[in-house]
């Protein structure tokens, strides 16, 4: 069986109705993303980090899969699929997909501020000021801000490098270390970028542009990539 690595941005989740990171003004909901998504930020407000994931986790929860979601699901029906998520919510579980590798964390578990292998799972529930781990820490979200180490990148390079098939969804190729992982899909395998910016794609070989939001361009894409294993599965002896 074929495997095909998913990468997945901001883009497939905003058609479920979740905000996309940043604004072209360089705010996300009107804050400034140093004050919210860094460990400076905590330092300086936590009380504010709270209330803005918060918020952010009341949002996720609310929304629901949608079509290019499911369709990456589908996909598990004649490939092994691994699903490298920078997004935050949890809707390709939701959806249906059965591995998914959130660099970015998620939003519905919270960490202890000092022990980072204290994790809860809180569902869609609020953290609140003074909510503390069993050590008696500040939890905070189990996200990854920016100056911090992105723990689960090791494991997406290792499932980029054994790929038959790339897919990138929603995401603009802009940030690091995300973007590398199309460095580490071996030579000569297929990659398709499916989002109407067309994203500058540096790399030699098949690269299949799909200039198509994710729930018009991964629905289309899926359903080429079962006909080929249909067809590779009838010419097999």
């Amino acid at each position: 069986m074929k495997k095909i690595v998913v990468l997945t941005g901001a883009g497939i989740s905003a058609e479920s109705g979740i905000a996309t990171f940043r604004a072209a003004d360089g705010l996300w909901e009107n804050h400034r993303i140093e004050d919210v998504a860094s460990p400076e930020g905590w330092q300086r407000n936590p009380e504010l980090v709270l209330e803005f994931y918060n918020q952010r986790r009341a949002a996720a929860y609310a929304a629901q899969p949608n079509a290019g979601h499911r369709a990456l699901v589908e996909l598990e029906q004649a490939y092994e699929v691994v699903i490298v998520t920078q997004n935050v919510d949890d809707l390709h579980e939701r959806a249906g997909s059965s591995r998914v590798i959130h660099l970015h964390g998620k939003l519905r578990e919270a960490r202890s501020s000092r022990f980072e292998e204290l994790v809860y799972d809180i569902d869609g529930n609020p953290i609140e000021l003074g909510q503390h781990c069993e050590r008696g820490h500040q939890l905070r979200p189990n996200i990854v801000w920016f100056g911090e180490a992105v723990p689960l990148m090791e494991r997406a390079m290792e499932e980029a490098a054994t790929a038959d098939i790339m897919l990138v969804v929603g995401t603009s190729l802009q940030v690091y270390p995300a973007a590398g992982l199309l460095h580490y899909l071996p030579a000569g395998r297929p990659l398709y970028v499916i989002d109407p910016s067309q994203p500058a794609v540096t790399r030699r070989g098949q690269v299949h542009f799909v200039a198509e939001p994710a729930t018009l361009g991964v629905p289309k894409v899926v359903q080429e990539l079962l006909g080929q294993a249909a067809l590779d599965g009838a010419n097999t002896p």
